[in-house]
């Protein structure tokens, strides 16, 4: 890399001023992305405030970017020093035309340098012209579906900052659009991809005065941090705002371990948790106690269930010969129970019958499972 050099007497030209800032702003844009993570530093989220369309009385919300500070892939600074509501006139010249979905739009923040006109300059030589200031701005731009997917080339090595000629584009969050307005914002797509968030890149990360605090929130924050000092050994637990740190889980500099609360053993594949008992038509069947119904969604915990419905009280009542057929008996991929039965008395003449719901006995295993789609729980009765 090359960087300018001065000498007592030197007549300095454009050229070597704005190579000496260039110079400097490579530099702090290398360090940005090389030694942090790209993405938003510190605010620039999407906020809604409600609102009703005068025309068809249809409510929708105004969608505002607050102020925050991001960087992009190339290191180059992007701020938004101002809230500013986001257009629905320029979503609509991008989206448009896309038929009716509530999938998310991606949102995007990307910097972008904007020359102005030279100023009059008093005792100069000659007269000035062009541009001697860059407007080191942004532009809200609003994606196509499925565009949060894409990520742009990275830069050369020895490349600085990008001109915002070609935009690297900062995740902000996503809108949903009923093709007059905005209805909401979301800050995940169905994947779970969220707006990218600034961290460091680092193999060792070293403390100069014995202790190093990773903290989930800024200080004056309550959060979870885990604590690494001379003294305690490795802490993790809650801080307070004033900065106090409540340990759950400990180990000493001695190896001793402590643990504030229960120690569970994490499940392992092919462990079954069994449970059995009585529900209602209707009533969503209840997992054990410690399966987690997200486990239970990705397929991380496979349900087996059984189900046998009880009498019907006709059939329990001794009043004439009743029997009972099961008209369904199952668990539906909601866990919702289905337990229906008609009763059917034999003794009189024309048959009568008598269609109901009833309580069913079920045996339920949870088996943990590797995640592999989604589970479709049920059992129906013989």
């Amino acid at each position: 890399m090359t960087r300018p050099l001065f000498a007592e007497g030197q007549i300095l030209a454009a050229a070597d001023l704005t190579a000496a800032v260039d110079h400097a702003r490579a530099q702090l844009a290398r360090h940005a992305r090389y030694a942090h993570e790209w993405g938003i530093a510190e605010g620039l989220d999407l906020t809604t405030a409600g609102k009703t369309d005068p025309d068809t009385g249809d409510t929708y919300v105004e969608v505002t970017l607050k102020p925050g500070v991001a960087y992009d892939g190339t290191g180059r600074e992007v701020i938004v020093p101002a809230a500013v509501v986001l257009q629905e006139s320029l979503f609509d010249e991008v989206n448009g035309a896309d038929p009716a979905t509530t999938d998310p739009y991606p949102v995007f923040l990307a910097g972008f340098d904007e020359e102005k006109a030279a100023g009059s300059v008093a005792d100069v030589c000659g007269p000035a012209s062009g541009a001697n200031r860059v407007n080191e701005t942004y532009q809200i731009i609003f994606g196509k579906l499925g565009e949060q997917q894409q990520t742009p080339e990275p830069p050369a090595a020895g490349d600085g900052p990008a001109d915002g000629t070609e935009p690297w584009p900062i995740l902000l969050g996503y809108v949903i659009w009923d093709g007059r307005h905005f209805t909401r914002t979301t800050d995940h797509d169905a994947q779970g991809r969220t707006p990218p968030r600034t961290g460091v890149r680092a193999a060792t990360v070293a403390a100069p005065k014995g202790r190093l605090d990773l903290r989930s929130h800024p200080l004056a924050e309550a959060s979870a941090v885990v604590r690494i000092d001379d003294k305690d050994g490795l802490v993790f637990g809650t801080a307070g705002a004033a900065g106090n740190v409540t340990s759950l889980f400990s180990v000493s500099p001695d190896g001793n371990v402590s643990v504030r609360g229960t120690l569970n053993e994490a499940p392992r594949r092919g462990d079954v948790v069994v449970d059995s008992g009585v529900v209602s038509d209707g009533v969503i069947l209840p997992l054990p106690a410690g399966v987690d119904p997200e486990r239970v969604a990705d397929a991380g915990v496979v349900l087996h269930v059984q189900l046998r419905p009880q009498p019907s009280a006709e059939a329990g009542s001794g009043e004439g010969i009743w029997v009972d057929s099961t008209i369904e008996c199952f668990v539906d991929a909601d866990r919702r129970v289905h337990s229906r039965v008609r009763a059917i008395r034999l003794d009189v003449d024309p048959v009568e019958h008598r269609d109901g719901s009833v309580p069913a006995d079920y045996l339920l295993l949870a088996v943990t499972a590797e995640p592999t789609g989604p589970v479709v729980a049920g059992g129906e009765s013989s």
